[in-house]
């Protein structure tokens, strides 16, 4: 496994303050532990309901990846949320988006590393890497994002989860 920033690294407030923005609870579990509502296992992040769970060898990107999830699913999924996001490619294109966006709100992340980490963990993209995908071939993914009112025109960030 690459090096990627991991919660320990960071530290859990920048998280914590990021996903109260948008009304998500962050649980962070002792290391060691099976988390909750992790998809891929490991250190992945879990997802349950608003909840975002993380140990402290969960990687950020993880963890942001996870919570854009959450933020872009409708309100029926979320109703039923644990563990498997589900959804379109459309929205998982979105969901990678609006990661690369929030990793510039967290002090010590910021989308440069975030690119890095995504490259580094094994996210695909047909451009070959996360930042020629995002700098290049995203417009989708942004279009996806203004559609749902979670950006604006001007590209600003909408704190609030898909209705």
């Amino acid at each position: 496994m690459s090096e990627v920033l991991r919660l320990s690294e960071l530290g859990r407030q920048p998280v914590v303050a990021l996903l109260a923005r948008f009304g998500l609870h962050f649980e962070q579990l002792p290391a060691g532990v099976e988390i909750p509502g992790s998809y891929w296992k490991e250190a992945e992040a879990g997802i349950i309901g608003l909840s975002v769970l993380a140990r402290p060898d969960t990687p950020v990107h993880s963890i942001l990846h996870e919570s854009c999830h959450i933020i872009c699913m409708d309100e029926q999924r979320r109703q039923n949320l644990h563990t498997d996001a589900g959804g379109e490619t459309d929205e998982e294109d979105a969901v990678c988006y609006l990661q690369i966006l929030l990793a510039d709100l967290i002090p010590g992340m910021g989308s440069g590393r975030m690119l890095q980490d995504m490259d580094n963990w094994g996210y695909t993209f047909r451009l070959g890497s996360a930042a020629d995908w995002f700098h290049q071939d995203a417009e989708d993914a942004r279009h996806w994002l203004i559609r749902h009112k979670l950006l604006t025109d001007a590209g600003q960030i909408v704190f609030n989860l898909r209705h």
